[in-house]
């Protein structure tokens, strides 16, 4: 992708900070040109510890790469983006092309897949392409599952890290942090709170007990891109790990939408989810057990999400960028509570809907 040169790299390196020192002068030496010649774009992150930037010499502006800054050196072999990468490539799955590795810098180099997320490109499609862009997101779902034995073969991070219990408890528990204390700042009894904490740690142990496949981790539409050719890519990987078969459809049907999703239309995709297993080699699950997880799932996902987005609103600031998402994401969950099967939660529902009555009443 064509950028401008920056406006001043030797000034930058003088008065910026020492992550754009670092990413200047990695790339004027891996490049064989000048500080001067380095042309760099700072990419804003979205909730990472890492940060992006597109370099490129300014006598080939076209010819863009992506720098990940990490804040610390690291170990290329204990890598978890490395680790996963090459199991994703192994597997013939979308993933940016690592071109060069500087582990002692902090800093991968790879592939620069543009700036049209999925997210982006289905806001500007018309409905018939965007049903089937989404329909091939799904269907890389279905691929990453099929890669499972794969990754337990070639002893990847991922095969090693599941949704356990744990960690599926310490993601609620955030939620509860940072929904109700960092966000909301809301004051609980100790006995409203225990309740609270028993009905998230009942939902982790059920989700904790589902069959696990490969999951991506965090497949929404802004880990997502489609590049020039218009194929679909898959980032921020790293994190991939075992975990229920519905945990990446969750996201990329129902969060980080400013409207609840019409549930005709996300049964249509659960079975169309379905069909994609079976193209992969995968078992069928049953209908209403699916149907039961993905309530489940996005109960759990959404809470997570919901810490997340309260989080980088009250604590970061980026209210601008997250809050809007928090109510929506708060409905969608009392809505999947409402879901046949699906157990009472009853602390949980009554703390969710009493935040949502006051959020309307604010409004």
């Amino acid at each position: 992708m064509t950028t401008s040169p920056s406006p001043n790299p030797i000034a930058m390196q003088s008065t910026g900070g020492l992550s754009e020192r670092r990413v200047i002068n990695y790339t004027a030496r891996y490049m064989g040109i000048p500080f001067e010649a380095v042309t760099l774009d700072a990419l804003t992150p979205d909730a990472s510890t890492r940060k992006y930037y597109r370099v490129a010499d300014v006598a080939r502006p076209a010819q863009t790469c992506i720098i990940s800054l990490y804040p610390a050196p690291f170990a290329p072999q204990d890598n978890s983006y490395l680790d996963v990468t090459r199991l994703f490539e192994q597997a013939a799955l979308p993933v940016p092309k690592v071109i060069d590795v500087a582990g002692e810098e902090g800093i991968i180099l790879q592939e620069d897949l543009g700036d049209t997320s999925l997210a982006k490109w289905l806001a500007e499609a018309n409905d018939h392409a965007a049903d089937e862009m989404l329909n091939r997101a799904i269907e890389l779902i279905a691929r990453i599952q099929a890669v499972t034995p794969l990754a337990y073969d070639m002893n990847s991070v991922s095969s090693r890290l599941a949704f356990d219990e744990d960690k599926l408890a310490w993601e609620l528990n955030y939620f509860f942090a940072h929904y109700f204390g960092s966000y909301r700042q809301q004051v609980l009894s100790e006995e409203e709170a225990a309740a609270i904490k028993r009905d998230l740690q009942t939902i982790a142990a059920e989700l904790a007990a589902r069959p696990r496949v490969l999951t991506h981790r965090d497949y929404h539409a802004m880990n997502l891109m489609v590049d020039a050719r218009g194929e679909l890519r898959v980032i921020d990987h790293q994190d991939a790990r075992m975990g229920p078969a519905t945990y990446d459809l969750v996201p990329l049907l129902v969060e980080r939408r400013l409207q609840p999703a019409d549930e005709s239309w996300v049964e249509a995709k659960q079975d169309y989810f379905q069909q994609m297993r079976v193209r992969h080699g995968l078992p069928v699950i049953d209908s209403e057990e699916l149907r039961f997880e993905f309530h489940l799932m996005t109960i759990q996902r959404q809470l997570k999400a919901t810490g997340t987005f309260s989080y980088q609103s009250a604590v970061v600031g980026r209210y601008e960028v997250y809050e809007k998402y928090i109510a929506p994401a708060v409905a969608t969950v009392l809505r999947a509570m409402g879901k046949p099967g699906m157990k009472e939660y009853p602390a949980l529902r009554a703390a969710l809907e009493n935040a949502n009555r006051t959020t309307a009443t604010e409004r």
